[in-house]
């Protein structure tokens, strides 16, 4: 009997890209569009178009790049909101609109305040102005998991008759259960008397943890779409797990009666890339990207490994990327070398001195490291790529002093906006020091809240990869360094995260205004 296919809907460019701090320029967006596209995902939901101008062009930009999935844009139900969209995805190959209201009693009553036969003539009425735009139209039930069931199978039919040709019923506060959302999936689909016309969509989020074991009851339930990010980054706690999911239908055949298109070779390089451009550092027990993912240190399971692999080992480690990507690059590589590699990782310049610059870098990387890996790679991309307004400040020159005994010492020098400016603090510890240097200079009055510090790879030598959390007047952002040296990496990471904080492109939440 053959296999249904599971479509895969990756919205880490939209509501991953909600996560606190997660904000990605149009040049990010496309890299990861690209990355998304090579894992062959079905679906890349591009962004929110009138969220402002920044996300429309970005949103247009990946339609018009994109020629092997469908790219879909986000819309609320007001008109202009799915005209919007519609501009944005004019030129893509293949494109949806994707419009949502909420149907739950609380968020009708206390975000909306539509009383419910307004909100499905709302529905209807952008399902089809959608409609006139493309015949690839998906609409979801927000909040759908805490709707009452009869008025939600009511809204369901009658998008459906509207022309919706995907149902999307989110858990969007992660408050389902995978019992109770199979069984709701399992009523709606029953209870709907058109239900046939359309796919069902998954869409679940983590906040306690059982997005993906939702999604995949879901799927057990007649879903055959589920909407998840790389990494499960998303608001709050997250969304579902694309990689996790899809290698859970992909290693449990014997339980899903479908399959995914995925390439899931190229999973490992698409998390990294993901990790990278947010800032979001991959916990190292995360299921299949997690450097710890399959490392065995007990001794029983190294036995057991060694004499039989599947003894301890459900998957292979190659068919999710591990152990597949390593070339060794050094000083001694060419340009054309270079270029090839950053080719196989998704990374193209559209200027050649772009290219020439990012070649320069290597080569001054090389020289500090015997062995240049793709984790490196990826992160001298990442961390010097221009991006839109975040490269008003930059690191010019930096000094520390550390001894023991001795008060540590740092002196850092700046451009901003083409002015260079200095400064000397002492701290705690150089990185401190540093810290304040930046700050005597910035003055910005940020508050940090996360530093971390990372390996990119083994060795002495390896990069370390640094990630901070500031917060200033009530918003969140990180940033991200990387360098053979860790205080330069920690300033960098600071810089970046000053430059996202001080100079942000404004941009919209789907859920900042109600419905109009």
């Amino acid at each position: 009997m053959a296999k249904d296919r599971l479509i895969i809907f990756d919205t880490t460019l939209r509501d991953g890209e909600q996560s606190p701090g997660a904000a990605m320029t149009q040049a990010d967006k496309i890299r990861i569009a690209k990355a998304l596209e090579r894992l062959k995902v079905d679906v890349i939901e591009a962004g929110f178009p009138i969220a402002s101008p920044g996300d429309f062009e970005a949103v247009r930009a990946v339609a018009r790049m994109i020629k092997d999935c469908t790219v879909c844009g986000l819309a609320r139900t007001a008109h202009e909101d799915i005209d919007r969209a519609a501009e944005a995805l004019k030129d893509a190959r293949s494109m949806r609109i994707h419009t949502f209201i909420a149907t739950s009693p609380i968020h009708m009553k206390n975000k909306l305040r539509m009383e419910p036969e307004a909100v499905i003539e709302a529905a209807v009425s952008a399902v089809k102005r959608a409609r006139q735009h493309t015949d690839n139209v998906e609409f979801s039930a927000e909040d759908a998991s805490r709707s009452e069931m009869d008025f939600l199978c009511r809204v369901v039919e009658a998008v459906i008759a509207a022309g919706a040709t995907t149902i999307n019923l989110p858990d969007t506060v992660g408050y389902g259960l995978p019992e109770s959302i199979g069984q709701f999936f399992r009523t709606v689909i029953e209870r709907v008397p058109n239900a046939d016309k359309a796919v069902f969509s998954a869409h679940c989020h983590n906040d306690l943890g059982l997005a993906v074991g939702n999604s995949l009851a879901a799927i057990g339930a007649g879903v055959r779409q589920v909407e998840c990010t790389i990494n499960g980054l998303g608001e709050r706690a997250g969304n579902a797990s694309l990689e996790e999911i899809v290698m859970a239908v992909r290693t449990r055949q014997d339980a899903f009666n479908c399959d995914t298109r995925i390439e899931t070779s190229e999973i490992l390089n698409c998390s990294r890339l993901v990790s990278s451009i947010t800032g979001f550092p991959v916990q190292p027990n995360k299921a299949i990207v997690g450097a710890n993912a399959f490392a065995h240190e007990s001794g029983i399971h190294q036995d057991g490994v060694l004499k039989h692999r599947e003894t301890y080992e459900i998957m292979r480690a190659q068919d999710v990327g591990w152990n597949t990507n390593r070339i060794v690059l050094g000083k001694l590589s060419g340009r054309a070398a270079f270029r090839s590699r950053l080719k196989d990782l998704g990374i193209e310049f559209s200027r050649e001195q772009d290219l020439n610059e990012a070649f320069g870098r290597f080569k001054e990387l090389a020289d500090r490291k015997s062995e240049i890996y793709d984790e490196d790679l990826q992160a001298l991309v990442s961390d010097s790529a221009p991006t839109e307004t975040r490269e008003r400040i930059k690191l010019v020159a930096m000094r520390s002093e550390s001894a023991t005994g001795e008060v540590p010492f740092a002196a850092v020098t700046l451009n901003i906006d083409g002015e260079e400016r200095s400064a000397e603090e002492s701290g705690d510890g150089p990185v401190d020091a540093a810290y304040k240097a930046v700050e005597s200079i910035v003055k910005s009055g940020a508050n940090l809240q996360l530093f971390s510090v990372n390996a990119i790879t083994t060795g002495t030598d390896s990069q370390g990869e640094v990630t901070v959390r500031l917060e200033h007047a009530g918003r969140i952002v990180n940033g991200q360094g990387a360098d053979t040296d860790i205080i330069v990496a920690s300033v960098k990471a600071y810089i970046n995260a000053l430059n996202r904080i001080l100079f942000p492109v404004h941009r919209e939440h789907p859920q900042a205004r109600e419905h109009g």
